[in-house]
């Protein structure tokens, strides 16, 4: 085990300190519901010095529906009373040092009282070859007071201009102002048409959509339908970018905000549209199945219905962000992770490293609810959130998290991306295809991958480059406009530079993004087709003819020496010096970025059951420190192999650390190794400290099991239990130095003390503490105080008081979305499950 660096842990807590009143991005920021808009400034202030004192760095205001019984509380979105809450949270932000956004609505998506007929959605289906246009009825989903009403139209020409109106003159009389403005994901259902639409495909694609138009139903793969279901695609995509992302980023900087913006789930290119914004926004929604042992997954959530989380769909925001330049990209994180009453920081943690590997450095939970301090326990939820705010089950061990995703976060948002391969996004490929999403245009959202990215010959190539251990971004047709050719034919978008630019095996091709690559690589730069050549030009006016000058332009392209057509993807990326790191090859996960020194780093994730420790090659070979969130820096063991040099990592399932390039190692310890266990047996004596419906009776074990097993109707309880053995070690004191305590199986955090000595708290895989500095020879006392879910209360709750289901809308749900009754819950297993072992 690791000997802890305290002098770094007192210059970080200094660090901490001194900047206390400070907005920080470095610290997580979260979601948070106000239902009804029912609040007060009291109960306001009283939830922000939790979040600041829990080391939260900021909060996102989300209005949405309200109380039952607090009617006569709720406030009229944007009222002055609303606005005046609103600035009393940003007052009260800065003095406690939290920064403040919010939706530039309520609900999602953009809509409300302010959007007319005319501006709303619409929907065009085809019947007899003419457009039959209607508008789509949806209205705001889960709107607060003063935000019901219709969708915006996404492509309306004007749209955005008049629905921000309201906003204007709302926030001209507000002196205090948000950080940012938010846009939630797209979901504007079925929306696929506007006013002006023919007009608008008639100048950008040359030619008549309405003699077309029989075409989009075609089923039998008739060419030109194909050709016209892409330009139909490609007008949907410009007007969205156009009239509704640029428009609305454009009024939030003329105000002094900065822009959060959630692109998934619309029919545009994502990485487009991610761009427009200052913060990129993704969103984890669910639970990702990783294999690392002991993580739990919630049995009763939907793959089918909901999909899983992906890294992949996660990288169009980051992307995005590193070509652009943006320091921060940020993701809803946490949505659904588990059904309510049944989330562990235990399992936050590998959702929150999974998001770092895919290049996310903004963290903001999903979510918290405001929640009137009169009202105890459980107080007001969301539906679809966990619980991160005040009367979580984990909001005494809450800041253990944010210690953990702070200094995370600031290493990553200080550092620049290092990715060797560029890939390109062949979006036309997608949309020659059958839409699976209503309205016959193809959303790109985050929940089900496979239906628009993983059955791709791109979505094939960008996971298996992720598995093998590739950095690379995408890119898209627009963003290749930016891009430059430097020495040696390295790419660079004037923020982010690669080594090569991959064309994934597609058939269309638009012939302003071949145009973009005779540039490119008549410059030098290095392009590898995966392999075969696009074949089809995109656009269906005069098609044939610039299909002829396709073919040759394409030849012409592919005959230069630097561009090559490959059979054999990786030898062709290795000739170009693109590094394949090995770290993917061991089962860990990754993100390779440069320090602000220019050294290279590495934050790598152990989310899988594959690696324990072992040799592994990073980048070309350094000497590298390792530096785990907030314990210290150590070297590691170098050795060279065939040439090369590789380190020694110790990194168990479930960890996390960061790697950096060593200049000058001399005064940094060398990590040793773990060898040796033995688990420690005997009597345990339990005494439940703490907790609801009441204290059950202590308990003596010899063999470790949950507490539910017990009598005494602890199968209700939650709360915390001490855990008590003493035991005498074998063989020498000296060989324990550097010995720790793994604690097996905990439900769900663990707080250790040794001989009266702390040894600090275990809150996620694997559970393990250092003890070697605390160990005696004889009679050590080992005591654990175990804390445990609410579920197991919120199942006698739910019998005997279920008022406090009582909210309008939705109300509250489980994670199928069917009526909450936590009454038919089987008791969860708590305290600990052990075995408890010391490893030397």
């Amino acid at each position: 085990m690791r000997r802890l660096n305290l002098c770094f842990a007192f210059l970080l807590f200094q660090f901490v300190s001194a900047h206390a009143q400070s907005i920080s991005t470095a610290k997580p920021w979260t979601y948070w519901w106000w239902m009804g808009s029912a609040v007060n400034k009291a109960d306001i202030t009283a939830q922000l010095e939790y979040f600041s004192k829990s080391g939260v760095g900021g909060v996102h205001i989300i209005p949405i529906y309200g109380v039952k019984g607090y009617e006569k509380q709720n406030i009229s979105f944007l009222s002055p009373q609303w606005l005046e809450v609103m600035q009393h949270t940003i007052r009260e932000g800065k003095r406690l040092g939290l920064g403040v956004d919010m939706t530039t609505g309520t609900g999602w998506p953009f809509g409300g009282p302010n959007v007319s007929p005319a501006m709303a959605a619409q929907s065009m289906t085809v019947t007899d070859g003419k457009p039959v246009v209607k508008p789509t009825g949806q209205k705001v989903k889960r709107p607060a007071p003063g935000g019901d009403g219709f969708v915006l139209d996404p492509f309306n020409a004007t749209g955005m201009q008049q629905y921000l109106v309201r906003f204007d003159s709302a926030f001209a009389r507000s002196p205090e102002k948000p950080r940012s403005m938010y846009n939630d994901s797209y979901e504007a259902y079925g929306a696929n048409w506007t006013a002006d639409f023919a007009e608008q495909f008639q100048s950008r694609r040359k030619y008549d959509l309405l003699e077309k138009l029989h075409l989009l139903n075609d089923s039998t793969g008739n060419p030109e339908a194909t050709l016209v279901k892409i330009d139909y695609h490609q007008t949907l995509a410009e007007l969205l970018l156009e009239r509704y992302a640029k428009p609305w980023t454009d009024w939030s900087r003329q105000h002094g905000f900065l822009t959060r913006y959630q692109a998934h789930g619309s029919p545009g290119n994502l990485l487009d549209l991610y761009e427009a914004a200052d913060i990129p926004e993704t969103e984890s929604f669910g639970t990702s199945r990783f294999s690392m042992p002991g993580l739990r997954i919630d049995p009763d959530y939907s793959i089918d219905q909901f999909g899983t989380p992906n890294p992949l769909a996660m990288k169009f925001a980051s992307s995005a962000a590193n070509l652009s330049g943006k320091k921060l990209v940020s993701s809803e994180t946490g949505t659904w992770l588990a059904n309510h009453f049944k989330v562990s920081l235990s399992q936050v943690k590998p959702q929150i490293d999974e998001l770092f590997t895919a290049g996310i450095n903004h963290i903001f939970y999903h979510g918290s609810t405001y929640s009137p301090e009169k009202e105890g326990f459980p107080g007001w939820l969301f539906y679809a959130s966990t619980n991160f705010g005040k009367t979580a089950h984990f909001s005494e061990h809450f800041p253990l998290l944010n210690q953990y995703v702070e200094w995370c976060q600031k290493l990553l948002q200080d550092s620049k991306p290092d990715n060797d391969v560029l890939v390109y996004f062949p979006i036309h490929d997608l949309w020659a295809t059958r839409a699976k999403s209503g309205g016959g245009v193809h959303l790109l959202e985050v929940h089900h991958v496979d239906r628009w990215l993983l059955d791709l010959p791109f979505g094939k190539l960008s996971e298996r480059l992720w598995r093998e251990g590739y950095a690379f971004d995408f890119v898209s047709d627009l963003q290749l406009k930016k891009f430059t050719v430097g020495s040696n034919g390295v790419l660079n978008s004037g923020n982010a530079t690669y080594k090569t630019l991959v064309i994934p095996s597609a058939t269309y091709l638009p012939e302003e993004t071949l145009k973009e690559l005779q540039r490119l690589a008549n410059a030098g730069a290095k392009i590898v087709f995966d392999q075969k050549l696009p074949s089809k030009v995109t656009g269906n006016a005069g098609h044939e003819e610039r299909q002829q000058a396709f073919d040759e332009a394409v030849k012409k392209v592919s005959s230069l020496q630097n561009v090559k057509v490959s059979m054999n993807l990786n030898a062709d990326l290795a000739g170009n010096g693109v590094v394949r790191e090995q770290l993917a090859e061991k089962g860990l996960t990754f993100i390779r970025k440069k320090s602000s020194g220019g050294m290279s780093l590495y934050f790598v994730a152990n989310l899988g059951n594959t690696f324990q420790g072992g040799w592994v090659r990073i980048g070309n070979g350094k000497t590298m420190s390792r530096n785990t969130p907030m314990r210290g820096e150590s070297l590691l063991h170098t050795r060279t192999v065939a040439g090369h040099e590789e380190i020694f990592l110790d990194l168990s399932p479930g960890e996390s650390c960061f790697l950096e390039s060593a200049a000058d190692g001399s005064d940094i310890p060398f990590v040793s190794g773990v060898s040796k266990e033995w688990e420690i047996k005997g009597e345990w004596e339990v005494s439940f400290l703490n907790g609801k419906p009441s204290l059950p009776a202590p308990a003596k074990l010899t063999t470790l099991k949950s507490w539910t097993t017990l009598p005494d109707s602890v199968e209700y309880f939650s709360g915390k239990a001490r855990y008590r053995i003493t035991f005498d070690l074998k063989g020498p004191l000296k060989q324990y130095e550097d010995a720790g305590i793994s604690l097996g199986d905990v439900r769900e955090v663990a707080s250790v003390k040794l001989n009266g000595k702390d040894l600090g708290t275990a809150w996620h895989i694997p559970f393990q503490v250092y003890a070697g500095h605390a160990l005696k020879q004889k009679g050590n006392v080992l005591e654990i105080e175990v804390t445990n879910l609410s579920a197991n209360y919120m199942r006698l709750r739910d019998q005997q008081q279920p008022d406090w289901k009582k909210f309008y809308d939705i109300n509250i749900v489980d994670i199928t979305y069917k009526k909450f009754d936590a009454t038919r819950w089987q008791p969860m297993p708590s305290g600990l499950l052990g075995p408890v072992k010391l490893i030397y």
